[in-house]
């Protein structure tokens, strides 16, 4: 078993890694400020693994690349199933390869404030995950919760799995709702909110940002369990994004009366 108590844990592949050497820049000096984490690639490009294996060599990043093969149904057709099954593939290295204490899922197309372990260890004392928002690529939108930046204690990892669910419509729920979606319906408790600054990347060079602020009202209302669970719901039972939709109509009308929301 490693000694680490943070993993941190990102799904790669190659056409998404456009900001690499920039993410791996930040996660040197995130591992300098806490020494006792590594971070673990998983990827289905075997071999984009062995270059991952000796850029982290290279640059003295202590971790470890995951080679994965992606388990789908045959009419599926989203990428999403490579990101689940990446994720579901670091969650089984931590259970069965670490004797770790939290995953910190943190997405390869963003770079995060060097303390982000130490931020996200403190948010989520008496909580089982915890989420920092984000910023949304090609878009004025915020993402208040999903995998971008996302710490879950080791008892949810022995309790949960990351799925995602593709009708044969083509319409697919990714692993982050579905994430939410058993969170909810098992009583865990989850901490959503933007503790710390996040620039996630267009590309190599555009970047959004957001730093630390408060949750608005719109936000706090439309992320509560109760409204999540039944938008998730009613989105699967119609195999239409009609959660999505509608939260997407609504913040819309809110946003032109109320910019600050």
């Amino acid at each position: 078993m490693n000694s680490v108590s943070v993993v941190v844990g990102t799904p790669v592949y190659r056409q998404g890694a456009y900001i690499l050497d920039r993410f791996l820049e930040n996660q040197k000096e995130i591992q300098r400020r806490y020494p006792s984490s590594e971070i673990i690639f998983a990827t289905n490009e075997y071999d984009f693994g062995d270059e991952l294996e000796t850029l982290l060599g290279s640059r003295g990043i202590r971790g470890k690349v995951l080679r994965y093969e992606t388990a789908k149904p045959d009419y599926a057709r989203s990428r999403i199933w490579n990101v689940a099954c990446g994720r579901e593939a670091i969650r089984r290295y931590i259970l069965s390869q670490t004797e770790a204490d939290y995953l910190l899922s943190l997405d390869a197309d963003m770079t995060f404030d060097p303390d982000v372990i130490k931020i996200m260890k403190s948010e989520i004392q008496g909580c089982d995950v915890v989420y920092s928002g984000s910023t949304q690529r090609r878009s004025k939108g915020i993402a208040l919760a999903g995998g971008g930046c996302c710490m879950v204690t080791r008892d949810i990892l022995n309790e949960i799995d990351y799925r995602c669910l593709e009708f044969r419509n083509g319409f697919t729920l990714n692993e982050d709702t579905l994430l939410e979606f058993d969170l909810i319906r098992l009583g865990k408790k989850m901490k959503k909110g933007f503790f710390l600054a996040i620039d996630h990347f267009e590309d190599e060079y555009r970047a959004t940002s957001i730093g630390p602020r408060e949750v608005g009202l719109y936000r706090r209302i439309t992320h509560s369990k109760l409204v999540r669970y039944l938008l998730i719901r009613t989105t699967m039972a119609l195999q239409r994004d009609i959660g999505g939709w509608l939260n997407s109509f609504v913040y819309r009308l809110l946003y032109r009366a109320i910019p600050s929301l």
